[in-house]
């Protein structure tokens, strides 16, 4: 069982021993810390906060927990009930809220529960904010509100709709091509709020939608991380149906993953490349921005729309902070997440969805020629375990120094860029781990250099 505490929230394993799993103290005690957070950012003012969650079977216990803590605080407290990740991103300004928390472990399975943590815009708190929280809760400093001045708890309906309402106000989001192209999609929601969310845009689109795991009961009929191995029953029933492709997203749908209409996968690492080449041929141009460890893809779309390519470090909230530097016009992760700024800077896979249906109903061609419309590149993701003494920043200062002559970037861990392949080395935050990322024109080629580096590496200790 498992509790891990970081800038970005506090995510584990239910039931257990305080401190070592994600208990009710520990929800209570993180909650307690961001309230406190929230009340030193803004001295002498009343304070709201917008609650929701995936439909994890802890949802509702954990929901309570951490609402109830913030009107012990005195924080007003919108709970928008079953709900996504963006959804909750999208509320925050929507009502004028100070922040938000979405109750999600994301794609980790059912026993895990997780508190992503929010600011005004509705954005994720960058690092030295999160350290500021995990500060507060080591050291139990939270002062709690007296009788007359705890806050106000209120449940608020529809948000889902309104999120909806959002996308297709989006300019890009072709509402009347996509009614007119007649598509017919099947969705795997894995028993989540997806069910909720997806076949409502789609139903609003003018797309037949074939349900499969739409049922939000937080019981994951298979691993909920979209992943190839683990979707083989859409694979299957896109082909039955004779659908034009599937859709699948994980509990919290900030993650979008693809099903071409031969059960073949679209590419998560492409749900990106298709939504920016939509977006960048309809602006005529425009940078884009994901992280090191995302595929090279996305920069030959970018430049062949006359763009910059810039890479950021892994996690969402530095691809935030690099769009924004960057001005990009769109932006993400390799693991299906969309940014599109003129949404709001957090990933969504209904503006995915949108954007992807607008772009296949204006090409007027199958999901699978689409995606054999751009390069093709193949990835290998492997890890080597050191003992606790190995210094791993040397040995990465190593490789880079080792491979000084190729483009090497060192922002987070040691990327070398080669003409036609590339390796990210990543060193874990909680346990002796070297994370080694190739990508080459041929999956043997991606293989074959990951193999490489790791005789490499073990050179080195």
């Amino acid at each position: 069982m498992t509790l891990i505490k970081s800038i970005s929230g506090i995510r584990g394993t239910i039931g257990g021993n305080v401190g070592d799993n994600l208990t009710p103290v520990d929800a209570v005690k993180f909650a307690a810390a961001y309230g406190m957070w929230l009340k030193d950012q803004n001295s002498d003012k009343e304070l709201t906060v917008i609650i929701g969650l995936d439909a994890r079977i802890s949802g509702a216990m954990i929901s309570t927990l951490v609402s109830q803590t913030l009107v012990g605080l005195g924080v007003h407290v919108k709970n928008i009930g079953l709900s996504t990740t963006p959804t909750v991103e999208v509320a925050v300004p929507l009502e004028g809220a100070d922040g938000g928390i979405i109750i999600t472990a994301s794609h980790n399975p059912k026993q895990w529960n997780a508190l992503k943590l929010l600011n005004s815009k509705g954005e994720f708190l960058d690092g030295v904010e999160g350290a500021k929280i995990l500060k507060v809760a080591e050291e139990d400093a939270y002062t709690f509100a007296e009788i007359d001045d705890l806050g106000v708890y209120t449940e608020v309906e529809g948000y889902i709709e309104k999120h909806i309402d959002e996308v297709l106000k989006l300019e890009l989001v072709d509402v009347e091509t996509i009614k007119k192209a007649g598509f017919k999609v099947v969705v795997d929601a894995v028993n989540s709020t997806g069910g909720i969310a997806i076949p409502a845009l789609l139903e609003r689109l003018g797309v037949e939608c074939i349900q499969l795991y739409c049922e939000p009961n937080g019981h994951f009929p298979h691993n909920p991380e979209p992943l190839k191995e683990h979707l083989t029953d859409i694979s299957k029933l896109v082909v039955d149906e004779q659908a034009d492709f599937g859709i699948v997203v994980d509990p919290d749908v900030d993650r979008l993953a693809l099903i071409c209409e031969d059960g073949s996968m679209f590419g998560e690492e492409y749900t990106l490349v298709a939504c920016a080449d939509y977006v960048l041929g309809r602006l005529k141009g425009g940078n884009t921005v994901s992280n090191l460890s995302s595929s090279r893809a996305l920069r030959d779309v970018t430049e062949k729309h006359g763009g910059t390519y810039t890479a950021s470090a892994v996690g969402e909230v530095n691809v935030v902070i690099e769009m924004k530097a960057a001005n990009a016009v769109i932006g993400g992760e390799g693991n299906g997440g969309i940014i599109y700024p003129d949404a709001h800077y957090g990933r969504d896979s209904l503006v995915g969805v949108a954007l992807f249906l607008s772009h296949l109903a204006h090409q007027k061609i199958s999901c699978k020629a689409l995606r054999e419309s751009y390069p093709n590149y193949f990835m290998n993701k492997k890890k080597i375990e050191l003992t606790p003494e190995i210094n791993v920043d040397a040995i990465l200062e190593q490789m880079a120094e080792k491979y000084k002559n190729e483009e090497v970037n060192t922002i987070d861990g040691v990327k070398i860029d080669f003409e036609t392949e590339w390796v990210h080395l990543r060193k874990s935050n909680t346990e002796p781990i070297i994370r080694i990322y190739t990508e080459g024109s041929s999956q043997e080629g991606a293989n074959q250099l990951a193999d490489t580096i790791i005789e490499n590496i073990k050179t080195l200790y």
